[in-house]
């Protein structure tokens, strides 16, 4: 990340690289809910955490990387623990596929006597841009044999995807923590190593097992020099700064290029923001989002006048962009999301769970906003090769058919 020579965006995912009841007290009989007396299932066997720098993403593809070289280097980083393991997490198969050995490793931690605590969602979304329904059960977050939490609210969701380990280290991104989450979305996992930008994870988390709800937690947490002058400034919703006005803020402030991945985008400040831009066919402007989902998202708009303005922003903006036509949602279908949540504006970084959607402001989210030239090259190379992947084919008749 040290360099500016062009980075394949599925590398770090290659190397080895996301986390989602009233209030559940401990569990004190020594028994899993996962499974009685059933015999534990056997940890991968390279889980040594590997000493990483001050900041780490891996950018994940749809196919790039397999399930297990991602579950593999969540369990790495949570075998690290010594101390305490506090987790955010929207969606998290507990009992299937590789991501079961997540759950392995919590337990283990918890049976070495690391403190571990699971704060997870268990609100339903209602409306079309809305983030998709998790793929596993609450209930089988519930049954892991440490400390857990259920979070709600009457219309948000808690849909962060965070581990903060020690006090020191954070795993955050937009990564679900399921197999198709691991190796059929374009994701990011990011990883930071810094006691200043763990504490303001463990105040949000604090706020939200405190309470068991969504509306009290939130803020703005401390601007961070890294090593290699990487400066970090992290913001979680829904109280503190709001987020879609951030990222407009950046936007509005660019001047050599744009680039957006998001499944959705729905915030007027944002669509506003962006169709300024892609009105100039000067702009360097490039990107991907989920077309599925925005399709959806577009037949809302039309049943509410108000927003017939946001069809015309989106109808500018769209041409600059690529969408990803994933498999439409239904119980047990593949979820192959355009999944990624980044911007890029010059050499700045916006990335996280937050969508670029008006709904998800209430939502319980999180965003590092990244200043560093490296990185907003490593991200901008991401964005392009996502957006090349899944770029419309020339129409007929058009300039490739001459």
């Amino acid at each position: 990340m040290g360099s500016d020579a062009p980075v394949d965006p599925r590398e770090g995912a290659r190397r080895g690289a996301d986390l989602a009841r009233g209030p559940a007290a401990p569990h004190r009989d020594g028994r899993s809910r996962r499974g009685g007396s059933e015999r534990r299932r056997l940890l991968p066997t390279r889980v040594r955490a590997r000493v990483v720098s001050a900041f780490e993403a891996d950018l994940l593809t749809d196919g790039g990387q397999t399930a297990e070289s991602v579950s593999a280097a969540l369990v790495a980083f949570i075998a690290a623990a010594t101390r305490t393991i506090d987790v955010a997490i929207y969606d998290f198969h507990a009992r299937e596929g590789s991501s079961a050995h997540v759950a392995d490793a919590l337990e283990a931690a918890a049976a070495r006597g690391v403190a571990v605590r699971v704060a997870f969602n268990v609100g339903r979304p209602r409306h079309p841009a809305a983030p998709r329904p998790m793929a596993a059960s609450p209930e089988d977050i519930d049954g892991l044999e440490v400390p857990t939490r259920g979070v709600h609210d009457v219309s948000s969701l808690m849909h962060h995807k965070y581990v903060v380990r020690d006090g020191a280290a954070v795993w955050t991104g937009s990564t679900n923590w399921t197999d198709d989450a691991f190796s059929r979305e374009e994701n990011a996992v990011i990883r930071v190593e810094s006691p200043s930008i763990a504490a303001d994870y463990t105040h949000d988390f604090d706020q939200l097992w405190t309470h068991g709800r969504i509306e009290p937690s939130g803020g703005a947490g401390m601007v961070t020099t890294l090593a290699g002058d990487v400066t970090v400034h992290p913001f979680f919703s829904p109280k503190g700064p709001s987020l879609a006005h951030l990222l407009a803020d950046r936007l509005g402030a660019a001047r050599r290029r744009i680039r957006i991945l998001s499944p959705v985008v729905t915030s007027g400040a944002i669509l506003g923001t962006l169709a300024e831009f892609t009105g100039r066919a000067s702009f360097d402007v490039a990107g991907a989002y989920d077309a599925t989902q925005m399709e959806e998202v577009m037949s809302a708009w039309r049943s509410v006048p108000a927003n017939h303005w946001k069809i015309g922003a989106w109808q500018a903006i769209a041409p600059r962009l690529s969408g990803k036509r994933s498999t439409p949602y239904a119980e047990g279908a593949v979820h192959d999301y355009m999944h990624a949540k980044s911007l890029v504006a010059d050499d700045e970084v916006l990335t996280g769970s937050f969508n670029c959607s008006r709904n998800g402001e209430s939502n319980a989210e999180n965003v590092l906003h990244v200043t560093a030239e490296p990185v907003a090259e490593r991200f901008a190379a991401f964005a392009d090769a996502v957006a090349t992947r899944y770029a419309a084919p020339p129409r007929s008749g058009g300039p490739s058919d001459a």
